[in-house]
């Protein structure tokens, strides 16, 4: 009989308690065998596990190293201070904008701290994930890097879907491309709306800065004007190559989804109905006619 012990490790979201998975499997069928708890004192320090998007800050993002299973009492259900530390949001976030304005570049600059002059061109659609300690909580941000060309496509609809927010991104090298900048927040708004009927979050992102400053740029309330006219958040003038205002862009942007998140969710509770229970008159109910 051939058996194989594999051991395996989950943080579950649990914070500092960890969960040893003991498995037999035995006869090609797969079996728990030990379900045990990793205190905080038996843990060891902390080392990142890396991959995309992971700071190695956040609790979701660290691993631990186990010892040994068998000598730990019975799991515990998390208590209500450790859910409430564990509080987490996740947001759908686009990033749009003619072809070439740097949408890529700005992303890989916020989650993973880098630049190359070398990118290719997205085709379709591409995908990051930022991790976020905010205040007390964790804000994941699902990033969707969407092909410049996609605008005249059939799927733009289907990329849009349930997000949360967005970045407009134009080049102030090239005038073209801000004045595609209207037609890109119309799409948007045309195809996304929250539950309560208003739009998404957008902020504005005059990239490629450290090139130079086109004569938009230069008059700041004429831009303020243009944001408030359609319906951005803000604006930043940003530089994926030398690092500038990328993640004050992005914390603005944050900041103005969850305001939007705790509005619908009020919106939501306001337009509840709660059925209410009468007693009965003379053996009739509401929905019986009386002769």
């Amino acid at each position: 009989m051939a058996v194989v012990v594999l051991l395996s490790h989950e943080s579950c979201g649990y914070g500092n308690t960890g969960l040893v998975i003991t498995t037999v499997v035995e006869c090609g069928k797969l079996r728990l065998r030990r379900l045990d708890r990793v205190t905080p004192r038996d843990r060891v320090p902390d080392a990142p596990l890396g991959g995309p998007g992971c700071s190695g800050e956040s609790p979701s993002c660290r691993g631990t190293a186990l010892q040994p299973a068998g000598s730990h009492g019975p799991l515990q259900p998390p208590s209500s201070a450790m859910q409430k530390n564990q509080k987490e949001h996740l947001y759908k976030v686009l990033v749009i904008g003619d072809l070439g304005v740097g949408k890529t570049s700005i992303i890989k600059r916020y989650v993973h701290q880098n630049f190359s002059p070398n990118y290719r061109a997205t085709i379709g659609v591409d995908f990051a994930l930022k991790v976020l300690s905010w205040d007390t909580e964790t804000v994941r941000l699902q990033l969707w890097d969407i092909a410049g060309q996609e605008r005249f496509g059939n799927m733009m609809r289907v990329y849009y879907r349930e997000a949360m927010g967005a970045f407009v991104v134009f080049d102030v090298t090239r005038p073209s491309t801000f004045e595609a900048v209207t037609k890109w927040k119309e799409d948007l708004d045309a195809k996304l709306t929250l539950g309560n009927g208003k739009g998404v979050a957008a902020v504005l992102l005059a990239n490629k800065c450290d090139q130079g400053r086109d004569v938009l740029t230069n008059n700041g309330l004429e831009m303020d004007r243009f944001c408030q006219e359609n319906g951005f958040v803000g604006w930043f003038e940003t530089s994926a190559k030398e690092n500038i205002n990328i993640d004050e862009a992005a914390s603005c942007l944050v900041k103005h989804i969850m305001a939007n998140e705790k509005d619908l969710l009020q919106w939501e509770v306001a337009d509840t109905v709660s059925p209410q229970v009468t007693s009965p008159q003379n053996g009739s109910c509401s929905t019986c006619f009386r002769a």
